[in-house]
């Protein structure tokens, strides 16, 4: 029993492996999106300007710096000779006369050498807060604000483009399927073509050459499924590696409901301002005015208070001693080259405020030509659509016309493949009307 129960196990483990993994469009680019190397590299640099600008912040706040040092030289780096009879007065020297002997009297006329801090010991701790940097740190701020606001705007220019080939690499795995349908139909309507033929040669009611007609045309579907067959398993281990999927045995589910495309038609002018390129355009141009500002700043006065705790043990004794100071630093000849570096700040500033008005103008036309391709490929698929129809009706009347006898078996087979051709058409016309929402919808920004 136990046995039993273990193969019963193993068995439904196995089915529940051997059974596709079916997804739709959205699970197929959201996976893309979580497994895309472009998506991670720009989330790293989303990151990284994430420090950038909690870097800039930590100027508002005071620098403090410790310094140390011991030194020990081989001589003291002060040293004089004083000679004590100049230092002596003729009554000071009278009355050492009448105190001091002889010895320690001629002593006084000779020269002394003095040697001090041959060692010693020095200690700071200084903390500097800067009050005037000429908007450097609000700029600069501001600046690394702008820099993360970028990187966000790329990760989500990076996310449409791996959408955009998530979704162009779906639809043409949709389309081979969709053909392969087309196929099996075919090849269905063949094989009962071959059997009707094939009776009626038999009957010696046509000749036999109408048979190898049928039979020259099923072997040429067999070729195209092969193609076709190749095509779906390549495209499909593309779509595995490109959306990170486990395998390549899945199954994509998708609607093939014809649906106007006017629902999702926008005013070009108004979604100009939400796409992502355009607000892109507009991040370089403040990042253009700060620039301009930060060189502007930097030929400016610095002025900074700080207070600092000293100590130090130069001449065998040990001192301490606090101080608070102010400093102010003026850039004097900076300024001849630094008038030239806000001259090209100020160039810079204006040839970004120019591309925005051009690569605006760009945007709403690129917006405007893909809402056309929209609209050309939304009235392909109708013209694929009514193809179809007629196809089938022709198809449909050559087959009664060759029963009866008035038609060819080549007029048959060649309204089989108009038949064939329009499902094809419509198949292409439906994928290319997807991909050509999918960039109008990006291009637009929504």
């Amino acid at each position: 029993m136990k046995k039993l129960s273990i193969i019963l196990s193993f068995i439904i483990c196995h089915l529940s492996f051997s059974v596709a993994q079916t997804y739709t469009l959205e699970q197929i680019k959201d996976s893309a999106l979580h497994n895309n190397i472009a998506i991670r590299s720009a989330r790293y640099n989303i990151q990284t300007a994430q420090q950038q600008r909690k870097e800039a912040f930590t100027k508002y706040f005071p620098n403090v710096s410790g310094t140390g040092l011991w030194f020990n030289a081989n001589k003291g780096m002060a040293k004089m000779d004083m000679n004590p009879s100049e230092f002596i007065s003729p009554e000071l020297g009278a009355t050492f006369a009448q105190m001091l002997p002889a010895e320690a009297l001629a002593a006084l006329g000779n020269p002394v050498s003095i040697s001090m801090m041959k060692n010693g010991t020095i200690g700071s701790l200084m903390a500097v807060q800067p009050v005037f940097a000429g908007g450097q740190i609000i700029n600069g701020n501001k600046l690394a604000k702008v820099g993360e606001d970028v990187s966000r705007l790329q990760l989500q220019l990076s996310e449409n483009e791996v959408e955009n080939t998530a979704e162009q690499y779906f639809w043409q795995l949709a389309s081979m399927q969709e053909k392969m349908k087309t196929i099996e139909a075919v090849d269905t309507l063949l094989a009962s073509i071959h059997n009707d033929v094939d009776v009626a040669v038999r009957a010696g009611l046509v000749m036999p050459n109408d048979l190898l007609q049928v039979q020259l045309r099923q072997n040429d579907i067999e070729s195209q499924r092969l193609k076709l067959n190749n095509g779906i398993s390549i495209v499909r281990l593309l779509l595995s590696q490109y959306c990170g999927l486990c395998d390549t045995s899945f199954v994509i589910s998708y609607q093939t409901d014809v649906i106007s495309p006017l629902a999702t038609k926008q005013n070009h002018r108004q979604a100009l301002l939400g796409t992502a390129e355009y607000q892109l355009l507009g991040k370089q141009v403040e990042a253009a005015n700060l620039q301009k500002k930060l060189a502007v700043g930097q030929n400016l006065p610095s002025v900074a208070v700080g207070a600092g705790y000293n100590y130090h043990n130069l001449m065998d004794n040990n001192h301490t001693f606090a101080m608070v100071f102010a400093t102010v630093s003026v850039p004097i000849s900076d300024w001849w080259s630094g008038s030239h570096v806000i001259k090209r700040r100020k160039i810079e500033h204006q040839k970004a405020v120019e591309q925005l008005e051009d690569n605006s103008q760009q945007l709403q036309i690129r917006m405007q030509n893909a809402w056309n391709e929209v609209e050309e490929s939304y009235q392909q698929l109708l013209l694929a659509q009514r193809s179809i129809e007629q196809a089938s009706e022709n198809l449909r009347l050559n087959r009664n016309y060759y029963k009866a006898g008035v038609s060819k078996m080549s007029d048959l087979l060649e309204a089989q493949m108009l038949y064939q051709q329009s499902c094809d058409k419509r198949t292409d016309a439906f994928a290319d009307l997807q991909l050509r929402l999918l960039e109008y919808k990006q291009a637009t920004g929504s």
